[in-house]
């Protein structure tokens, strides 16, 4: 029989990264929560579900793929605490890991209790999270045009999610922005593109690949914090729209590239970026002289992919961390995507 024996130290050995992962993607956009406190919650429901298990003798051999609700309160001390969501970097302190047990607490995830010498953990049923542990059918996604009816909702949500770390003002932003998707689409929709499930047909991805008229192109070269427009309630436009068959509209904004979190996985970055060329393809039928292509990086988390699509880096903001970036559009046509990314997971970082 295997004699195991559990260290909070070593919750990677018994639950690997790669399955934390998967738990924590499932929980990133619930309301209050940061990456960082799905990724202590998921490494203290593991560690508890281990230790009940092991402590009722039953055997387990390290690493386990999914995980099962413990039962009831389970002794677990700041010490174990610290050590489970400290484990990675620095120790800190057990101080610092009972104010994580609370704020968890807080958000419904577990119920704490200290009789005045033990303290004690329960975690709280999840019955969508435990759902989503399950074994899926594999998912397929086709490339689409954006429709204006049925996508600029559940579109205007998740890119509302990328920016809630700029804007506190969140209940606003996803109206917001339906509102300018539909009036982009009534302009020129042929840049405007969808990533959908084929099962539900639900959205997942999006981009917007704008036609820039020639008076704004000098936006790209002021700062950016200038240009920002989705991210703000602000109700004019910083960046016209050329209109097709304009001979002089060289540019094409970036004006939105992004997939869901639970789906932002590589293959569905390549799909989304190889119809990203076919749309910019299509659009220099419309625009015959297009041949610059920026973006504006607002979120460190699109550092990988902007370097890997070889990128530059033309202009930081003096007062925010965000900046512009340009690729020629021969360039970008000219990639081929599955060799860019070959052999990576993730080609975009959650923060």
């Amino acid at each position: 029989m295997f004699a195991a024996k559990l260290y909070p130290e070593q919750i990677d050995r018994w639950f690997p990264s790669d399955r934390q992962n998967h738990y924590t993607a499932q929980l990133i956009d619930r309301v209050g929560f940061t990456r960082r406190r799905a990724e202590c919650f998921v490494r203290l429901w593991a560690y508890l579900f281990l230790k009940q298990q092991l402590e009722a003798g039953n055997v387990i051999e390290p690493p386990i793929g999914e995980l099962s609700l413990p039962e009831g309160l389970i002794p677990c001390t700041h010490r174990e605490a610290a050590a489970l969501f400290y484990a990675r970097e620095e120790r800190g302190s057990e101080r610092a890991a009972g104010m994580m047990l609370d704020k968890l607490a807080a958000l419904h995830l577990l119920t704490k209790k200290f009789d005045g010498n033990t303290i004690c953990v329960q975690i709280n049923p999840l019955p969508d999270l435990k759902n989503a542990a399950k074994s899926e059918p594999e998912l397929h996604f086709l490339s689409d045009a954006f429709n204006p009816r049925t996508d600029a909702i559940p579109v205007a949500n998740f890119l509302a999610r990328n920016y809630n770390w700029m804007n506190n003002n969140t209940a606003t932003i996803p109206q917001h922005i339906a509102r300018w998707l539909r009036t982009w689409a009534q302009g020129y929709s042929t840049g405007m593109r969808v990533l959908r499930r084929d099962d539900n047909r639900n959205a997942v991805g999006f981009s917007l690949f704008y036609p820039t008229a020639p008076e704004s192109e000098g936006c790209f070269f002021q700062p950016p914090s200038q240009s920002l427009h989705l991210s703000s309630a602000r109700e004019t436009d910083p960046i016209k729209m050329a209109k097709p068959g304009d001979p002089n509209c060289t540019s094409v904004f970036i004006r939105s590239w992004a997939i869901d979190r639970p789906y932002n996985q590589t293959p569905q970055v390549c799909q989304l970026l190889a119809d990203s060329q076919q749309t910019l393809a299509k659009m220099q039928a419309d625009f015959p002289n297009l041949c610059d292509l920026y973006g504006l990086i607002f979120h460190p988390s699109y550092e990988p992919l902007i370097e890997a699509l070889g990128f530059q880096k033309i202009g930081r903001d003096p007062q925010r961390s965000i900046y512009w970036v340009y690729l020629p559009i021969d360039r970008f046509l000219e990639l081929d995507m599955t060799r860019v990314f070959l052999g990576k997971s993730s080609v975009i970082s959650h923060h």
